[in-house]
């Protein structure tokens, strides 16, 4: 048990350096079929670090502001990842950020949510949030997913394209938005954000720290931040690396360009599907949600200003206005997560729902 112990408490130190070491050996090299997979295991297992060290990092400064640490730590991963896949300047460059994207929105909004709330629903029957604070946060998400992915398509610009004051106008309104979700979320209304209990009030304190134990200590919460920042380098270099591999094998199996966007977006949200789902079988679906919502907001909200600064050197005009069927599934997406949230309960019928859109929504994402 003591050298179990021993593993769980080294592993995370050890992989975001045997990471930047397998980065700098593989940089600038076209891996084989051998080499790419080894390189794509230390990429998740990188992500995976980086995402334990945010979760240190959170449990020092406590809710709400883990949840928001965790998902701008997960969203510099995916700006990283666009930008970088982006800089080889190919036709599939311009949709890349939209696919990812839209991809994040649906795989928060509908699997990570229906998810967790699917467990917690089995597990302790009816599951209890703050509708006011996930209203606010869902509000904020669905103003930033069509004004950014669904109005390009019915602007007098050329096809499903911002024109360039649009798009900074775009930009601008996606960052003072998250912005002011960030400080309601933190500050002015931050019990909205609080996990509930039975009763629907906020657990005591001394509950929560029964629940997660003793906060890590300041040498170690400095530690987790050093090594969160070289597990993000380490992340957005590799899978720079293993960009080709990635879009070689999308297109050896038949499959529409956007599926990379798919598969990134379920890369960098996989360890916040699990600490949801974690959350979730505490019977903290405030947390749950805090982790979906608060993903697919700053997935939107930091991302498109990033790509909007980033597609001054990109070769391509980006492209941000969805398909019809996209358009579909993300509006279908937001009235039912209304339906959810409003009522600050939820059973199993509505992960059911949740799971039926996200299972719809990669299914025609292999077969559109």
């Amino acid at each position: 048990m003591t050298t179990l112990h021993a593993i769980n408490r080294w592993v995370p130190l050890g992989v975001p350096v045997i990471a930047a070491v397998v980065l700098v050996l593989a940089w600038g090299t076209k891996p084989g079929i051998g080499v790419a997979i080894v390189l794509a295991i230390v990429l998740i297992a990188a992500i995976l670090a980086a995402v334990h060290h945010a979760e240190v990092i959170a449990h020092r400064v406590g809710e709400p502001f883990g949840s928001l640490i965790l998902a701008v730590s997960v969203t510099i991963i995916e700006v990283g990842l666009i930008v970088s896949l982006s800089a080889g300047g190919d036709e599939h460059a311009a949709t890349l950020a939209r696919d990812t994207v839209f991809s994040a929105f649906m795989i928060t909004t509908t699997g990570i949510v229906g998810l967790a709330i699917l467990i917690g629903a089995f597990k302790f029957g009816t599951v209890r949030f703050n509708s006011e604070g996930s209203g606010a946060a869902l509000a904020t998400l669905s103003t930033l997913a069509v004004l950014c992915l669904v109005l390009p398509d019915f602007t007098e610009a050329s096809g499903p394209r911002f024109s360039p004051m649009q798009l900074t106008f775009a930009a601008i309104a996606s960052l003072l938005l998250y912005v002011l979700f960030v400080i309601t979320q933190t500050i002015s209304h931050r019990t909205f954000f609080l996990p509930v209990t039975e009763s629907g009030s906020a657990p005591a304190a001394d509950e929560e720290a029964e629940e997660h134990g003793d906060p890590p200590s300041l040498a170690a919460t400095l530690t987790s931040l050093v090594l969160l920042l070289v597990a993000l380098v380490a992340v957005v270099g590799l899978a720079k690396v293993e960009s080709p591999s990635i879009e070689g094998g999308v297109v050896a199996l038949g499959l529409p360009e956007s599926v990379v966007g798919v598969i990134i977006a379920l890369v960098i949200l996989l360890p916040e599907g699990i600490s949801a789902v974690r959350a979730a079988q505490r019977n903290r679906i405030q947390t749950s949600l805090n982790l979906g919502l608060g993903s697919a907001m700053a997935s939107i909200g930091l991302t498109i200003p990033a790509v909007a600064v980033a597609s001054i050197w990109m070769p391509q005009q980006l492209v941000l206005g969805l398909g019809e069927t996209q358009i579909v599934l993300l509006l279908l997406s937001i009235v039912v997560s209304i339906l959810t949230v409003v009522p600050g309960r939820a059973t199993k019928l509505q992960g059911g729902v949740h799971l039926v859109i996200f299972a719809a929504f990669l299914f025609l994402s292999v077969s559109p």
